[in-house]
């Protein structure tokens, strides 16, 4: 992952620790839940804890093509691939932390106690340099001068 638009998609994950992790269930409904994303430097993957008895887990067995978006203050990702189970005991314990622990108190070697990890296909981003704030000055401005709301940078990106 070397491309300056995915360099840009590692920087604006780089601060988001929370993700709405979207599978398809076997009618071919899609379902989204938050998710703590576990590793914050992106390199083409996404790492979460899951209970290996969970929907997602059993959703993914199914179909593996997932969808992980992000929001931050100024800028939303949407990034697409295909997740698999990973049942990696020294993966684990390299991800643990006390927040993990919270959700899955029987700690690091619960056989329930799964990895996913997300390996990017491909991803779209939106960013508003400034913020609210220049997002609010630039959507001004397109009201008083009739033109239209540059919403700030957007691109997709093969990952």
């Amino acid at each position: 992952m070397t491309t300056e638009e995915a360099t840009k998609v590692a920087e604006l994950l780089k601060d988001e620790r929370f993700g709405l992790f979207t599978t398809i269930a076997p009618d071919g409904t899609l379902i989204s839940r938050p998710m703590a994303m576990q590793e914050v430097e992106f390199d083409g993957d996404l790492w979460f804890f899951a209970s290996r008895s969970s929907r997602k887990v059993a959703h993914i067995a199914a179909n593996p093509q997932v969808n992980v978006s992000t929001a931050g203050s100024s800028s939303w990702v949407s990034l697409t691939g295909h997740a698999v189970v990973i049942d990696d005991l020294e993966k684990k314990r390299s991800l643990w932390n006390a927040v993990v622990e919270a959700w899955f108190p029987d700690g690091q070697e619960d056989p329930d106690v799964v990895l996913l990890r997300v390996d990017a296909a491909s991803a779209e981003y939106w960013d508003s340099p400034g913020g609210r704030l220049a997002s609010v000055i630039s959507f001004a401005k397109a009201k008083l001068t009739g033109t239209a709301y540059d919403g700030g940078e957007n691109e997709r990106v093969q990952l």
